[in-house]
């Protein structure tokens, strides 16, 4: 390490500011001592973003979640996180601190949280923002599973499609995702079972995703995971490891025994295309996968 890096870690170490440092799967790598105090973290742990919340909220200590549903926010909040380079939002503690966190993001999912204290700020201006913050996520989230929604995630597509790349590269892969059978679980089980497995399937899937992949409900039973810089292999091996956990899985519990599963379609996106155009080689491939039996992957090149 030079003497300037050692210095600065030094540096951030006695900062009054809270520094953080999270890994491309949103594991911490690096807290400072205001971090550390905040969120109660012993140094050298490296612990998830979400097991910081859950241990947290269960104590009632750092970042106050007024929301009825824990894990239902965290699910939410986990499908928005890390997606623009640079973020900034405010946010209060059990402690009564207000704080005003920025997050930068490299295309490679890691992430850099920094965040000062504003407690002095007028409250009546704290609840402006916050509930301006609050439509803005609203309008990007779907209302069931707590993802992102048709238009958040096409809304990323076609940006990712608008990046200066030459003609032709692969810029990486969009999959379709469709539950086998949804209908029959309706008929089944009536449509609040139906429900209970959208909400399911949204959270299996979402503990499966990197930071700089984008996964939202499209309608219905149908998803769409996008990601970023990926190959066609690299895809299928994610997608591989989706199937396996969502075989596993049993919606309803343990001691119900039920189980479902899901077929999957990959295209890849190059700069130039359109997002009409990835959808439907995308769909075609996930077409192909219910025809040769479902409960499988399929890319477009066969």
């Amino acid at each position: 390490m030079t003497d300037a890096a050692s210095e600065l870690l030094s540096l951030l170490e006695r900062a009054d500011v809270l520094v953080a440092l999270f890994d491309g799967f949103d594991r911490l790598r690096l807290a400072n001592a205001a971090f550390r105090g905040a969120f109660a973290l012993e140094p050298g742990e490296t612990p998830t973003w979400a097991e910081i919340m859950r241990r947290n909220h269960r104590a009632g200590r750092g970042t106050v979640i007024g929301a009825p549903d824990f894990e239902a926010w965290l699910l939410e909040t986990q499908a928005r996180r890390g997606k623009t380079a640079k973020k900034s939002y405010e946010t209060d503690l059990h402690d009564g601190r207000w704080l005003l966190m920025t997050e930068t993001v490299q295309e490679n999912g890691w992430m850099l949280c920094v965040a000062s204290d504003i407690t002095g700020l007028r409250a009546t201006s704290r609840q402006v923002r916050q509930a301006r913050d609050f439509a803005l996520k609203a309008a990007q989230t779907d209302e069931l599973t707590g993802i992102a929604n048709r238009r958040s995630i096409t809304r990323h597509l076609a940006e990712a499609l608008l990046r200066p790349a030459p003609p032709g590269l692969r810029l990486g892969c969009v999959c379709m995702l469709d539950i086998d059978h949804f209908k029959r679980i309706n008929d089944t089980f009536g449509h609040s079972a139906g429900d209970t497995v959208l909400r399911h399937f949204s959270r299996e899937i979402m503990e499966l995703v990197r930071r700089s992949d984008l996964f939202g409900r499209i309608g219905g039973e149908e998803f769409m995971l996008v990601l970023p810089a990926t190959s066609a292999e690299e895809a299928e091996l994610i997608l591989g490891r989706m199937l396996f956990a969502i075989r596993r899985a049993r919606p309803f519990g343990a001691e119900n025994g039920y189980a479902y599963t899901f077929s999957a379609g990959i295209a890849g996106y190059c700069a130039g295309d359109t997002v009409d155009d990835v959808f439907h080689r995308a769909d075609m491939a996930l077409y192909s996968a219910k025809v040769a039996g479902r409960n499988r992957v399929f890319s477009e090149r066969g």
